[in-house]
């Protein structure tokens, strides 16, 4: 914060920050007739909806002092938006006035006392902040009186006409109130000044050589420059930059042919080759040429961020390296050890050549010179950070041979805001580096335009997208765009190239947006603006986007430029699972775009009774079906707001509900950039989830198929498939089958639980046998040998994929037996999916182990004895309390044609045609040995801490596979007892201040208690005889053995039966929450829909309890298709319910301060609050608006004034 001083005297500790729509209505109170003088009539709302750039003063105490916004184009209709550059240089002296450094004051005001002091606050931080800003000018047609702050701070344009315009034109410079930093060579006296600077990045190296800094400074040469720049003299900024890289090392680790390896190529003639050979001889070498010994411990790789690594890791050295002699002396080398044995470190030809390689093509020579210079050391103070540009100019001055500047930094290391005027290069795919490559192309200082595309772009922007997969794509909707100016389906299409110096580095097609309806109502998008005040017409989509790596930290000014060209206000892009044919965009590179929007979260939709409905029902654009897509947002606002960019890796082992959800909540969070996230499944991301289609196994309701598509996770998660089978924590680093590694710097293990491999018993048969007994002895054994062809166990929809083929094409035309073994629901799905291939129900065996004493399959006797009919009128053998003993006798042969079990009786021999395995649920092997051999706690589960922690700071794990300490005394409590997917969300949470500035640090693991969750756990499936099944209910502490079963009695309310498949039950708490739901239907159950009622009160649900026992809700099904239920159903009633709540508590707590003032007369119940008339008419006027904002979903309801 700092300090500024009112007129009267008086001083406040400020921050500038940006402006929030909760602020609107206070800074309304600020306006005054005469700050409105040069902005003319103004809505505040929609001002900070489409400002580029909203900024609030305000106190320690959050009070508003002062606000301003800037837009990119002038106050009102004086000159068309996209036309004011030529009109301002045409009138005015502003010829250095361009839509890159420049903005437009559109609104003022502050409270009387601050209004000097705070408009200079206000512009010191707009100019600090905006790296680019040069100027701010405030041009409006409202010739009115200027409060004296703005006359203070700003100067008039001089006009170039006479007359000039009647307009107000002034203008403030950047150099008055930030100017640019002063930069020269660093000298040794600066060293007491530098340390503070870089000590952070330096403190290892400084602890082994505590004077390393002035040995950089006072060993400057043409290869290698410091530079320290001033601000009123005082010394703010360092930074270090050598010509001594490692191309050839660089090159081995990324993919930079798309900067000619950072290489210079020049052609030159055959026969001029020997006289160039001589004179690059005598030239100064740009390597080092000397390399000492490594000790086995490895190199210390010195960059901006970092001065050593692990030992088991793989530096990037490109920028300086410390070796040691054998003295133990550190010594600056620019090149690694890793030469071969041909390159000795000798100052010889031979080593150049490593550096300048001479090859033949054709009839001419082509030499590549190194074309890349590095920073080894860089440090700002952190109120100038944002002014780090300023010094690339200068350092490209010290190397005008060299077009690249690059750095590396570990990914840990938080980016400053240095890089993010870099380029970052991807990690190749099998690679395991430490570090990040950032590279800036020295034309990226120059200045770039956008305007309309011209026919005569084609054969450049042609040129530009020869090598993209899309591009014709591109070039065909270029073309339409020169014919129509719209494409084949009619809709508007507008073009536009970005150009450096008259050269086309870029382009951007969009078209309007028609299906608003749809996304507003199938997207969150007004979590990022508020859709009234945007006219339809104002929404585009990004067909297509390419703009050269060199200029990616232009993006935001391309999008902001096109906004303003366009007279668009949003920019939506699209994307679709590349397993859809809607995939036509062109867009390279997709991560700079994605790092200029915000991911828009999908909404949870109703499923509306259509046919009930008729005309009241909403728009088709809402109700019909699309392709499902991702969906980013960029608004003119998010066009100068920076995101903070995390490069730290995380891997997710595990593509469960847990897992999923946790790499859901960090790619969504809208200021967030994910850089290395990596998902390790078995078999890659799930895209098919509709357990509908496939069968055999239970749902969970988390994902679908859509929700998948609608997420995106491909774009910003890498997927690696396969098992893994070793975790490597000193080196951080796990390794899959197949032997690839994967490095890690937070390892997140979801893996869940599955179905293992059934382990025969083996026993003897002829003698008596205890199940009971066998089953705890044989309950930790594993099958290790090999698995017959046609035992099949299931445990993703991949398995159910495969089993499904393999029985149409070897099983269901036969007449062998199908054995289903196992104790779970999802044996009576699997046995559904059997009976709906065709195989008959006389061949199904349904083989149940001894069932757990405290777990059952189904808590609902009546469904129960649904499952037991069908099952018996399908004619499926089922077999109780069985043991398998033998496969194929004993022999283990493959195929697996009859299986022996053990039970309470007489064994049981059955002949086998497939079997399905549904049993022994558990850790899978192995994930056992890697974590077992990682030496972390196992105690039938993963052990964590209450902060998701193994005993590794750096592994965490969540969901069903882990298991709390002991020492919480909590052993009924684990995450297989709640909802996966908000575990997964709680671990997310409690990450995210790892990585996000503006989270506060969680409370120390030993200030957690064991966290119990409140959603609720979800079953669903197709059981037999057809019946969609639905179980939703309360999280519960598991029953410990020998532990009182506790059977509380609440309230049931049930219609239908399950005979005629239309069995409905809800279950009451104590509190009359809706604390259990339980569905059996022929029909296909609204899922969605049922899920919404879970904790709502019964009063909420149409006075349920009451019109039940009054016997007038005949069929719930029914009772819940009415059109009132429908705004229950919407996504937003929980925000409804909240602002409820905010209304009657404070009449609540009125009640209570009463009951407390006279305690023999307790007045009324708190619940008639509600009959106060001034609260029934706040609900009432909540709930109309409720209505009235939300009626695009809820047109079947009347709202005030249309009729």
């Amino acid at each position: 914060m700092r300090t500024i001083t009112s007129a009267s005297g008086q001083e406040e500790a400020v921050t500038v920050r940006r402006s929030e729509s909760a602020d609107a209505e206070r800074i309304d109170c600020l306006i005054s007739l005469q700050s409105l003088d040069p902005f003319g009539r103004v809505n505040i709302i929609h001002l900070l909806e489409k400002a580029n750039l909203a900024v609030t003063l305000a106190n320690d105490k959050d009070d508003i002092l002062a606000h301003a916004s800037f837009f990119d184009y002038p106050v009102g209709d004086l000159v068309d938006q996209t036309q004011w550059e030529p009109f301002l240089q045409k009138n005015f002296q502003a010829e250095t006035c361009t839509p890159l450094n420049t903005l437009f004051l559109h609104l003022y005001v502050a409270q009387p006392d601050f209004a000097k002091a705070g408009i200079k606050e206000i512009l010191r931080a707009v100019f600090n902040a905006v790296a680019e800003l040069e100027h701010i000018c405030l041009i409006s047609p409202f010739e009115g009186d200027l409060e004296p702050a703005l006359e203070e701070v700003f100067e008039h344009l001089e006009p170039l006409t006479d007359p000039g315009p009647q307009c107000l034109a002034l203008i403030c410079h950047r150099e008055e109130y930030f100017p640019r930093l002063q930069f020269r060579p660093a000298r040794a006296e600066d060293h007491d000044d530098i340390m503070p600077l870089i000590a952070d990045q330096t403190k290892q190296l400084s602890e082994s050589r505590p004077y390393f800094l002035v040995e950089i400074v006072e060993t400057q040469n043409e290869q290698n420059h410091s530079a320290v720049c001033e601000s009123n003299g005082v010394t703010v900024g360092f930074i270090s930059v050598t010509s001594e890289v490692d191309l050839i090392r660089l090159n081995d680790s990324f993919d930079l042919r798309e900067f000619d390896g950072l290489y210079k190529m020049q052609r030159i003639h055959k026969e001029l080759f020997a006289e160039s050979d001589s004179r690059d001889g005598r030239e100064e070498p740009t390597q080092a040429a000397e390399s000492d010994s490594k000790d086995e411990e490895g190199e210390q790789n010195q960059t901006a961020e970092s001065d050593s690594r692990d030992e088991e890791s793989e530096p990037t050295r490109t920028a300086e390296t410390d070796s040691r002699d054998e003295e133990g002396e550190p010594t600056r080398t620019a090149e690694s050890d890793s030469r071969d044995e041909e390159s000795e470190p000798t100052k010889s030809s031979e080593s150049d050549s490593q550096q300048e390689e001479v090859e033949t093509q054709m009839d001419h020579l082509v030499s590549k010179k190194s074309n890349a210079f590095c920073i080894q050391f860089f440090g700002i103070d952190k109120s100038y950070e944002m002014r780090s540009v300023e010094f690339l100019p200068y350092v490209f001055n010290l190397f005008p041979d060299r077009d690249f500047c690059i750095i590396t930094v570990p990914t840990l290391s938080p980016v400053f805001p240095l890089l993010q005027n870099f380029y970052r290069m991807p990690h190749p795919a099998n690679t395991h580096l430490q570090d990040e490559l950032y590279i800036f192309h020295r034309d990226g200082l120059r200045n770039i335009e956008v305007r309309p595309a011209v026919a005569a772009d084609r054969p450049a922007v042609s040129d530009l997208v020869k090598d993209l997969r899309q591009g014709e794509s591109l070039l065909k909707d270029l073309d339409c765009f020169y014919e129509a100016c719209s494409d084949l389906d009619g809709v508007t299409l507008q073009a536009f190239v970005a150009q450096v110096n008259s050269q086309v580095v870029g382009i951007l097609i969009i078209r309007d947006e028609l299906d608003m309806e749809y996304i507003r109502s199938h997207y969150n998008i007004e979590n990022f603006i508020y859709f009234s005040h945007h006219r339809y017409e104002e929404h585009a989509q990004i067909q297509h986007f390419v703009l050269e790596p060199s200029f990616q930290h232009f993006s935001k000014h391309v999008f902001k430029e096109v906004l303003r060209l366009a007279h668009r206000s949003c920019l939506y892009l699209r994307i679709y699972p590349s397993d859809l044919s809607q995939e036509n965009s062109c867009v390279h590179h997709l991560e700079s775009l994605l790092n200029c929007a915000v991911p828009v979260r999908p909404r949870r939709q109703i499923i509306y009774p259509l046919e009930e409905l008729g005309i009241n029902a909403p728009s088709r654009q809402i109700t019909e079906d699309q392709a499902p897509f991702a969906l980013s947002l960029i608004s003119r606002k998010l066009t100068m707001e920076p995101k903070v960019i995390v490069n730290a890796r995380i891997v997710v082992v595990g593509a469960s509900d847990t897992g999923l959800s946790f790499l859901e909540a960090l790619c969504f969070c809208p200021h967030l950039k994910f850089n290395h996230l990596t998902l390790i499944s078995t078999h890659g991301l799930p895209r098919d989830c509709d357990h509908d289609d496939v069968g055999f196994l239970s749902t969970s309701h988390a994902y679908s198929s859509r929700d998948i598509g609608q997420l995106a996770l491909e774009t910003c998660v890498t997927v690696v498939t396969g098992k893994m089978i070793r975790i490597n924590r000193k080196s951080k680093n796990i390794v899959v089958s197949g032997g690839k590694k994967v490095a890690y710097d937070h390892l997140i293990l979801c893996t869940g639980l599955q179905y293992q491999v059934p382990c025969p018993t083996d026993v003897d048969l002829t003698r008596p046998v205890n199940n009971n007994q066998l089953q705890t002895q044989f309950a930790h054994s594993r099958y290790t040998k090999p698995v017959p062809s046609n035992l099949f166990t299931l445990n993703d929809l991949h398995d159910c994929r495969a089993a499904r083929r393999w029985l149409r094409a070897n099983f269901v035309d036969l007449e062998d037996n199908a054995i289903v073994y196992g104790n779970s629901i999802d044996v009576f799905t699997t046995v559904e999916t059997l009976l709906s291939l065709g195989v008959q129900g006389g061949r199904i065996h349904l083989v149940l182990p001894p069932p757990h004493p405290v777990v059952s399959c189904f808590t609902d006797p009546h469904v129960k004895k649904a499952v037991n009919a069908a099952l018996q009128k399908a004619k499926v053998q089922v077999h109780h309390n069985c043991l398998l003993a033998q496969m194929n006798n004993g022999e283990h042969t493959d195929p697996l044609t009859c299986v022996s079990f053990s039970t309470d009786a007489e064994p049981l021999h059955l002949q086998c045609g497939v079997f399905i395995n549904l049993s022994n649920k558990g850790v899978d092997s192995d994930a056992f040995k890697s974590i077992n051999s990682s030496f972390l706690v196992f105690d039938s589960r993963l052990v964590i801490n209450t902060a998701f922690q193994t005993r590794d700071p750096s592994v965490y794990a969540a969901g069903p596979f882990t298991k709390f300490s002991r020492c919480y005394h909590a052993d009924e409590w684990t995450h297989s007892n709640f909802n996966s997917k908000e575990v997964g969300q709680d671990l997310a949470a409690l990450l995210l201040p790892l990585f996000d500035p503006t989270l506060e640090e969680n409370q120390p693991e030993t200030d957690r208690h064991v966290r119990l969750y409140e959603q609720a756990k979800i079953q669903g499936g197709k059981l037999p005889g057809g019946l969609n099944y639905l179980h939703v209910t309360k999280p519960s502490a598991t029953i410990l053995p020998g532990a009182a079963v506790k059977h509380l009695q609440d309230q049931g309310i049930s219609t239908g039966r399950v005979e005629t498949g239309n069995y409905f039950c809800i279950h009451l708490d104590s509190y009359e929450l809706v604390g259990t739901l339980t569905c059996l239907s022929l029909k296909p159950l609204p899922v969605s829909n049922y899920l919404s009622l879970y904790g709502k009160h019964q009063q909420l649900l149409g006075q349920l309890s009451t019109y039940y026992y009054q016997g007038l809700i005949p069929d719930l099904y029914s009772f819940f298709r009415q059109s009132w239920c429908l705004p229950i159903y919407h996504d937003r009633f929980s925000d409804f319910e909240q602002e409820l709540q905010q209304i009657t508590s404070a009449k609540d707590d009125e009640w209570k301060q009463q009951l407390m003032e006279d305690e023999d007369d307790p007045g009324t119940h708190p619940e008639m609050s509600f009959k106060d008339a001034e609260s029934r008419a706040a609900v009432r006027s909540s709930a109309v608006k409720y209505l009235t904002y939300n009626r695009n979903l809820l047109p079947m309801f009347t709202y005030p004034g249309q009729l």
